[in-house]
């Protein structure tokens, strides 16, 4: 069993080989740790042969039948003929175990970051989600979760009152900020009203594609969950300018409903309490305050008290 508080503490170089070997491919000693934080990611070197991708999945995070759910979506995906990154599947099976690990293996694809100034390539994106969503629409996930307030507030919020990292004398001020930020967005969901929901990339920002001359591809679906298509447009878009050429590729391949742009502020507001909330969370694992040291300072949280106000204000 690993252990929750360093659940990284036995994956070593020599775990991470031994693991491809044990797929019957031989690497040659070349390892390249790749950003991530949430999974360790590693390209391995192959002997005659090109590089894989070794996705090494969190403890705890996902149930088994959540991880072989991203699985099958990423291979119907594939199947539809969309430029997505579907593991490989090894004597039929894509979830595998080692050490304690649970992992999957992928090919390597490489690309740039896409220039998301451009509206050809914005409108790009935009038809390459809606073929993504046509797909998503067919049926609905049974175990990755949803958007919502459950996931993106309240578990977010509790993380936060539970760490050290909030200084005592600020937790009534964030407690407050909070409440208010989320009564903001459940009367902005009431207004809304019921949208349409389907199987989402989920976390759809530019770190999460790479551009090659043949286009873009998307090169990570570890959160995909269900939610309404807005999701999986607004971190693409930098400004309204961004977002309509988004929409105009879109709305090219697929229909678009424009009651959706009302929950955008709702969105953004979500993940900000989440991002907070999942570097609490976190916070044991060394890889989180050597890349977020200023959360464990009193002005950040200071400053991101002020940010829930300025968000609810924006709602409200």
């Amino acid at each position: 069993m690993i252990e929750a508080a360093a659940p990284y503490a036995r994956l070593t170089p020599d775990l991470v080989l031994d693991a491809v070997s044990a797929c019957g491919l031989w690497p040659d000693g070349r390892l390249l740790a790749l950003n991530s934080y949430e999974n360790r990611v590693w390209q391995v070197g192959i002997e005659d042969g090109a590089p894989v991708i070794a996705k090494f999945y969190r403890p705890g995070r996902w149930s088994d039948a959540a991880i072989l759910e991203e699985h099958a979506f990423a291979q119907e995906l594939a199947a539809a003929e969309l430029p997505v990154v579907a593991p490989l599947a090894v004597g039929g099976r894509t979830l595998l175990h080692h050490g304690g690990y649970r992992y999957a293996l992928s090919p390597r694809h490489g690309g740039r970051a896409p220039a998301l100034e451009s509206a050809e390539q914005l409108e790009w994106l935009g038809r390459l989600i809606a073929r993504l969503h046509a797909v998503g629409s067919r049926q609905p996930f049974a175990h990755r979760g949803a958007v919502d307030r459950t996931t993106l507030i309240e578990r977010p919020v509790q993380a936060v009152l539970g760490s050290p990292l909030l200084p005592v004398h600020l937790r009534d001020g964030y407690r407050a900020a909070a409440r208010r930020l989320d009564a903001a967005v459940a009367a902005r969901l009431d207004a809304v009203g019921p949208v349409r929901t389907l199987r989402l990339h989920g976390d759809c920002h530019p770190g999460n594609l790479l551009w090659t001359d043949a286009g873009p591809h998307f090169v990570d679906l570890d959160d995909a969950r269900t939610g309404p298509a807005v999701q999986d447009l607004w971190m693409l878009a930098h400004d309204e300018r961004a977002l309509q050429s988004l929409l105009d590729g879109y709305a090219s391949m697929r229909d678009f409903d424009p009651a959706e742009l009302a929950l955008v502020p709702a969105l953004r507001a979500m993940r900000q309490v989440h991002h907070a909330g999942w570097i609490a969370q976190r916070w044991h694992d060394p890889a989180f305050p050597a890349a977020f040291p200023f959360a464990a300072e009193s002005r950040w949280w200071e400053q991101h008290i002020a940010d829930l106000h300025e968000l609810a204000d924006a709602l409200e």
